[in-house]
């Protein structure tokens, strides 16, 4: 019977700590899932670089505090992780229950070291590739902006290979100015602050009808169906102690008469979600900060018109 309760203790054992890990793939949802996402026109599959890394002048900025958003999906990682694990360990425990129940000590239907030895090692490589890629992701940054209180982020695409020297970036900004000869780069990277701010306020609070004219149709069309998931799934994705440590331009085109600014944000802040029910947490963490760095376009009709994101980036993509 102390054979069975061990092989039982062992299995459950392992299903906390596969549990634990699977949920790690799925705690970090920010505004746009922690994922890339929207339009880049012709550079929609293009790997973007990092410009220089400058020191910036802090701000910050006060919201209120805003209860409501919502836990993205994790993509094909995540779902074959959990689908293996719960497969695997369910049937386990299956063969393990059933073997204490029928078996009566002698041992016929349990699971033995060497399966207790597999779910161990699976889980570890699971967890070491999760925190290779965390850590390659969230570098630390000095700096910036702050924002406190009842706080929203945010974060996304990557492929051919089309980079933006600084050359050709100064070329860019050039060419811009021509049809805007008011555009200014410090009043642009405040304008990226106040959108980031408010999509982020508006995600946190599930309600995007305040953002129409501060994104385009492609990505309000995304955040909306975000949204309504989080919403069925009644969870909510909480954002707090947001600060924003750097926002700097990396590329600048015109395409189809189209302007396009896609800048570098580095960021981090406390990323969790609860059960809109109980407020039990389901993902993230409410003490462990999380920092990230995310590519944010903008586009616009070409000339002096009004910015709208189209796209959202991961630089780890």
């Amino acid at each position: 019977m102390k054979r069975h309760a061990a092989k039982v203790f062992a299995i459950v054992a392992a299903v906390t700590m596969l549990s634990t890990t699977v949920l790690e793939l799925n705690a970090h949802a920010r505004a746009g899932g922690s994922r890339s996402m929207g339009s880049r026109g012709s550079r929609s599959y293009s790997r973007q670089t990092a410009p220089p890394v400058q020191q910036s002048t802090p701000y910050r900025q006060q919201a209120a505090p805003a209860p409501n958003p919502m836990q993205q999906g994790g993509g094909f990682l995540r779902s074959m992780a959990g689908g293996i694990a719960g497969g695997l360990l369910g049937g386990m425990l299956f063969r393990g229950l059933a073997g204490a129940g029928g078996m009566g000590g002698l041992g016929g239907g349990g699971i033995g070291l060497f399966e207790i030895v597999l779910l161990a090692g699976i889980g570890y490589l699971i967890y070491r590739f999760v925190k290779k890629r965390r850590e390659s992701r969230l570098q630390s940054v000095e700096g910036g902006y702050g924002w406190q209180g009842g706080q929203q982020e945010a974060t996304y695409p990557a492929q051919y290979t089309v980079e933006q020297s600084g050359g050709d970036l100064h070329t860019g900004l050039s060419h811009l100015r021509q049809m805007d000869p008011s555009f200014d780069e410090a009043r642009f990277k405040d304008q990226v602050m106040d959108y980031f701010f408010k999509i982020q306020g508006g995600w946190m609070n599930r309600d995007l009808s305040a953002l129409s004219g501060l994104l385009t149709d492609e990505m309000g069309g995304i955040f909306r169906q975000d949204i309504e998931r989080l919403l069925r799934d009644r969870q909510v994705n909480r954002l707090e102690n947001i600060a924003v440590r750097s926002v700097e331009i990396s590329e600048v085109w015109q395409e189809a008469g189209q302007d396009y600014l896609t800048v570098l944000i580095y960021a981090n802040l406390l990323d969790y979600t609860t059960d809109d029910t109980t407020g039990t947490v389901v993902a993230g963490s409410k003490t462990e900060p999380v920092k990230f760095e995310e590519f944010w376009t903008f586009s616009r009709p070409v000339g002096n018109n009004a910015w709208r994101l189209s796209a959202i980036s991961q630089k780890t993509d």
